[in-house]
């Protein structure tokens, strides 16, 4: 007897080569994101070092631990509180890839969906593997003497791109227009 996994369902007007598109922005998206943290930790010693400035002020590396959302809203410094995060971007990347494979043709949704699901991915696997059980954030921008206090991750751009372009290019943007008939 085989399961039927949500995401293995068949889908209403995504083909599976589209999905495949999906997956892999997905994919690439954790990829450079577990990546550029291997490098700027370990690689740039970021870890031990704390701060590292690349092109200042507009681009510095700061080594934070966020134990909560996006510029360390709701930090949680309870394992509870580490849990119900990873639970909830699990359960939004699942819900991202129920809806993605309902929806009808949009390749620059799928890319949107992608780029979220990558991100969070990318963040629950720092929740759960990193020494801290923490995000590892480390980029910092700053500019025309403003100086930003928070640092944030490839990850964190990702979601934050990739839900801002669910919002822009979802909903069936690419639906074929039915022709209208001419009154004589």
């Amino acid at each position: 007897m085989s399961v039927a996994l949500p995401w293995s369902l068949p889908a209403n007007g995504i083909s599976d080569t589209d999905m495949r598109k999906f997956w892999i922005v997905a994919a690439l998206t954790f990829a450079v994101d577990q990546l550029s943290k291997y490098a700027v930790l370990y690689g740039l010693d970021l870890l031990n070092r704390g701060e590292r400035d690349v092109l200042p002020p507009f681009l510095n590396f700061r080594m934070q631990w966020n134990r909560g959302i996006n510029f360390g809203l709701f930090q949680g410094h309870t394992d509870l509180a580490r849990w119900l995060l990873i639970g909830l971007a699990l359960g939004i990347s699942g819900w991202v890839v129920w809806w993605m494979r309902r929806e009808t043709g949009n390749r620059m949704a799928l890319i949107s969906g992608g780029l979220l699901v990558g991100g969070a991915l990318g963040n629950v696997t720092d929740r759960i593997f990193q020494s801290e059980k923490a995000v590892a954030d480390f980029l910092n921008m700053s500019c025309c003497g403003i100086e930003n206090p928070f640092s944030f991750n490839v990850a964190d751009i990702a979601i934050f791109a990739g839900a801002l372009g669910l919002v822009l290019f979802s909903g069936g943007a690419d639906k074929p227009v039915k022709p209208t008939r001419s009154k004589r």
